[in-house]
């Protein structure tokens, strides 16, 4: 098996057809056809099906590409790691993040992150772990950061938690229920949930459960950050979110906090990544600005008590080297 046997499949898998991979990887169509036939009996397994619509992958083709896919990742990092530990500010990074860390933590991190790697790529996703679990694992992604599910298998993972969080209940600026003080007093509102659960109902019905409550009625499954926001800012649906929506300027001044007795805790937010697979100095350095941010704004919450003092005193060293950084980053701004 040669690497430009992995090439060719991956090419055919994400163009769909042999045709528009030829074209894409600028060969021969008959080149890439004998290409992929030559992997196919090397493995004894038929990978593609084809057919007038385009090429489809066979069941044995998709754990064959799964493969590919985290070989060809890898390869990528292995050459951006040498290149960057020898200086360099180029390659990229792959990963996730939910909608609490794209309000605090992206933008102290991201100036940072630029004046050092002012030549690599970032590719970001804002989704939450369910939607990218299986690249995750598979090395795809480089790593996630956001809130992790309660029934999560750490097989080959592992994961550092960054802040502790609670949630409130928000709605459009003057609405009616907006004098609620308790979640008995929204028992007949309609919501809005997240896509943080495989089902709608199990976003908000525990905790209606907890308090003797009927389960609420979810009008809306939003499935992005956009959409929660356009479904609670314009219409009458309540949604209970992170205390984050309350402080970014974008959401906290079209959403208003309904203040009920009851306590709404919320997942911690926390780094989730592979295991057996290290990161290349970019990733790891996008991580280290991730944890610094999070010991800045939300002391008390990164304070673990079981690390001690030591851990408590580097933590503050390390939020005093972020406002440090960000300092001499203006101060080169502001010379150029």
């Amino acid at each position: 098996m040669k690497l430009n046997h992995l090439r060719d499949v991956l090419a055919v898998t994400e163009r769909g057809s042999v045709r528009a991979a030829a074209r894409g990887l600028g060969v021969a169509q008959s080149a890439l056809t004998r290409s992929i036939r030559e992997l196919e009996k090397e493995l004894g397994a038929l990978l593609f099906e084809r057919g007038a619509k385009g090429t489809k992958l066979t069941g044995l083709g998709e754990r064959f590409v799964r493969r590919a896919h985290t070989i060809r990742a890898e390869m990528r990092r292995a050459r951006e790691e040498m290149h960057q530990l020898q200086g360099g500010t180029q390659g990229s990074i792959n990963i996730a993040l939910s909608n609490v860390p794209h309000f605090v933590i992206l933008p102290t991190v991201l100036p940072l992150f630029r004046a050092r790697y002012p030549d690599l790529q970032l590719k970001i996703r804002d989704t939450t772990f369910r939607n990218v679990e299986m690249e995750l694992r598979d090395g795809v992604l480089d790593f996630y950061v956001g809130p992790l599910p309660e029934l999560l298998v750490m097989d080959g993972l592992q994961s550092e938690k960054l802040f502790d969080n609670t949630r409130f209940i928000l709605a459009r600026r003057g609405h009616p229920l907006a004098g609620a003080r308790s979640l008995r007093d929204l028992v007949n509102a309609k919501w809005v949930t997240t896509s943080i659960t495989d089902k709608a109902e199990n976003e908000l019905a525990p905790m209606f459960e907890k308090y003797g409550l009927p389960p609420p009625l979810v009008a809306v499954q939003a499935q992005s950050t956009l959409t929660v926001f356009v479904s609670v800012a314009y219409s009458d649906l309540l949604i209970m979110l992170p205390r984050q929506w309350t402080e970014f300027p974008f959401t906290r001044d079209a959403l208003q906090k309904i203040n009920v007795i009851e306590k709404l805790p919320a997942p911690s937010i926390s780094i989730l990544r592979r295991t057996d697979i290290p990161m290349t100095p970019a990733a790891e350095y996008f991580c280290d600005l991730a944890r610094r941010a999070s010991a800045n704004i939300y002391p008390a919450e990164t304070q673990d008590p079981l690390l001690g003092r030591a851990a408590a005193l580097k933590k503050k060293a390390a939020s005093r080297t972020l406002a440090q950084e960000g300092a001499t980053r203006r101060g080169a701004s502001a010379k150029r």
